[in-house]
């Protein structure tokens, strides 16, 4: 199997004159951006609807997506929007995601674009292939006739808006029908495109509404247990998710049927995906849900091997990916290995302890996708600002860094994971600018600030491509 580079960069980030990235003209921009650099994979985030906090892991439905995505000039070129309308569209800022003003406008504007759309029964044709988008639309046209309250205190399916029913449709058949042009697009230029699957989703969310059956929660809707993980590198007081947990027994007794769908759905969408939190298939974290932190949980087994089966069948072509970090334990590094899929490395890992780390390049193995840092991570530079002096010294040994300016060692650490054995290697789009921490799109167990950064059109070509150029080239990537 070839080896290949890759660039982390979630849609929400992409540059764009209306408040987020979206799937259009610029999607196909940075394909060539990246193409031409000799890149061949793009791995994005989860699609899905964000919760209060804007975060994509913890959504309203496992099947829809993002309504801000849609583009909005593809609308005006579809006679659906004025040039009027675009323009009172025009972000404020192209440095951030402008999410509030997102919540405020965006929705009354593709409403328009919906009562202009006069071919419903194309929408009609995409929801009879597509039912779980079908019952998304419901669930949140029944969100909004209720007051936006979760559906625990509702419940009902008694549809009365159908224009917010239609918006919703709409919004969904515009949102795959772009996207599935950006993916045909990025593959006609040698470009793969991994997504990524939140191994949880919130209570109150289309899934838990039509299947409560499949998840741990009381007569009421609401769990008694909720998901998470213990302190670890990113917490002291681990993180507290707040999903509701699976009922494996039940899945198991459908053949996983639920999960088969969200596979095939989203492999649909994507060339290969990353399974988040996969350790939770073997053992998974459960917190009682009065808690205020995640400190007192337990472990519970996972559905394991039967679970891996019953995705991979029919996917066996597909690039699954786990994401096997964390309190990672013997049990978890096995079922990975009987797995076959690949699993994750972390530069950053590295360096913790004084150990010799799987993280670190030369124990790297091929079937194994290496990153410099995730989104959960800081920047590379800003690790290198932020950690041990002790850690800053050995990563920077490690990787023949001999100058005394040690801010302008960045390079040779991503050298080092172009350098491995691993069949993949990944940056994310802010080590591709070598920025600093205030670049940063997430940090773990915090709720307020993420998810806002963008990159712009002059930042990416003022990057050092001769330099990722050269890395490719040289490491056959």
């Amino acid at each position: 199997m070839k080896r290949q580079s890759g660039i982390l960069m979630h849609i929400s980030s992409l540059y764009g004159d209306y408040s987020i990235g979206s799937f259009g003209r610029n999607a196909k921009d940075f394909i060539d951006f990246i193409s031409d650099i000799g890149f061949s994979v793009w791995q994005v985030l989860p699609f899905t609807v964000t919760d209060s906090f804007n975060s994509p892991y913890k959504s309203f439905s496992a099947f829809g997506g993002n309504p801000w995505f849609v583009d909005l000039e593809l609308l005006c070129d579809e006679g659906l929007l004025t040039k009027a309308d675009l323009e009172g569209a025009k972000q404020e800022s192209p440095w951030v995601c402008e999410f509030d003003r997102l919540e405020k406008e965006r929705l009354s504007l593709l409403r328009k674009a919906c009562l202009n759309f006069k071919d419903t029964g194309k929408i009609d044709k995409f929801m009879l292939t597509h039912p779980r988008i079908e019952s998304f639309c419901r669930f949140m046209t029944l969100r909004a006739q209720n007051g936006l309250k979760p559906w625990q205190q509702w419940k009902d399916n008694e549809i009365k808006d159908t224009e917010t029913l239609n918006m919703w449709r709409f919004i969904q058949y515009e949102f795959f029908t772009q996207w599935a042009e950006i993916k045909k697009y990025a593959n006609s230029k040698g470009v793969s495109i991994i997504g990524d699957i939140p191994i949880y989703v919130s209570d109150d969310s289309c899934d838990v509404w039509e299947n409560p059956s499949l998840f741990m929660v009381n007569e009421k809707g609401y769990p008694d247990k909720v998901a998470g993980v213990p302190p670890d590198y990113f917490s002291a007081d681990g993180q507290l998710w707040g999903n509701p947990l699976y009922n494996w027994d039940a899945l198991k007794k459908t053949g996983f049927a639920w999960w088969k769908e969200r596979m095939a759905h989203t492999l649909e969408m994507f060339d290969g995906v990353r399974i988040d939190h996969f350790r939770a298939v073997e053992s998974y974290w459960a917190v009682d849900a009065k808690e205020k932190t995640a400190k007192n949980g337990k472990w519970l087994k996972g559905p394991g091997m039967d679970f891996v089966r019953a995705i991979k069948e029919g996917n066996e072509d597909k690039l699954i990916i786990a994401e096997d970090l964390g309190d990672i334990t013997d049990e978890v590094r096995a079922l990975v290995d009987e797995s076959g899929f690949p699993g994750m490395r972390i530069l950053q890992f590295a360096f913790l302890g004084d150990g010799d780390s799987i993280h670190q390049p030369h124990n790297y193995i091929h079937n194994s996708v290496a990153y410099t840092g995730t989104h959960d991570n800081n920047t590379i530079f800003g690790y290198l600002w932020e950690c041990s002096d002790y850690e800053r010294r050995r990563m920077l040994e490690y990787c023949n860094f001999t100058g005394d300016d040690w801010g302008k060692a960045s390079p040779w650490l991503i050298r080092a994971v172009f350098a491995s054995v691993s069949r993949l290697a990944v940056i994310p789009v802010q080590d591709f600018l070598m920025y600093g921490s205030d670049t940063r799109i997430n940090k773990p167990g915090v709720a307020e600030g993420n998810w806002s950064y963008r990159v712009t059109r002059d930042q990416l070509q003022n990057a050092d491509i001769r330099f990722f150029k050269d890395l490719i080239r040289i490491y056959k990537r």
